[in-house]
């Protein structure tokens, strides 16, 4: 009688305690949708798209995040309450445990991207697709929309928040690893450019 007193309080407290961490998890991914958009899907130019994204990638991310390793700029709520203070991604993070970070990351994933309908210069676009085709296409490969590439999803993504990134990079404020940074290091202004309106053309 004792032994299936204390299963059943454990059985309660397991579904207590699975309820409360999934709805702490919905209220964390309201509050990215508040800033990314519905689903992940952002509709703002400085701000990416998130669904879609290989779950390691994006978590790997918010790891770098939580631990202030990646530049973390202030950015205004595009949702919700709007009124609330601008936040940073460090301090949005900042309290997550590995698996909630996890589990943010599988949610996103399992949602579809959703390319962002852009205005782009078609000759630059070309120039871009040849320049994207030498020096990128090895890991970020069908044209950087792969997700199994578990490089990021870079076709179709917003220009003004690629080309944040790409002067991020330049400037040493995000990490990157070697193979990476001896492709991006030559790179001019020019080459950016054409990359960055070849990756918005993909529509």
């Amino acid at each position: 009688m004792r032994i299936a007193y204390y299963v059943g309080i454990t059985a309660v407290f397991l579904c207590i305690f699975g309820a409360a961490s999934a709805a702490d998890l919905d209220a964390t991914i309201k509050n990215c949708n508040d800033c990314h958009g519905d689903n992940g899907v952002s509709q703002w130019d400085d701000m990416p798209t998130i669904s879609g994204i290989d779950a390691f990638t994006h978590a790997d991310a918010l790891y770098a995040y939580r631990d202030e390793e990646r530049a973390c700029g202030e950015s205004a709520y595009r949702q919700g309450d709007t009124n609330r203070a601008p936040a940073t991604m460090c301090e949005t993070v900042a309290g997550l445990s590995d698996d909630e970070i996890d589990a943010i990351a599988e949610h996103y994933a399992a949602l579809p991207f959703v390319p962002a309908t852009q205005d782009f210069d078609a000759a630059l676009a070309e120039t871009g697709a040849v320049l994207h085709k030498q020096e990128c296409d090895r890991c970020h490969s069908e044209g950087g929309s792969n997700a199994e590439d578990e490089a990021g999803i870079i076709a179709g993504q917003w220009m003004g928040y690629l080309r944040e990134a790409f002067t991020q990079y330049a400037a040493g404020e995000r990490p990157q690893d070697k193979k990476m940074q001896e492709k991006m290091d030559p790179l001019t202004d020019a080459d950016v450019e054409a990359l960055l309106h070849y990756y918005a053309s993909r529509q």
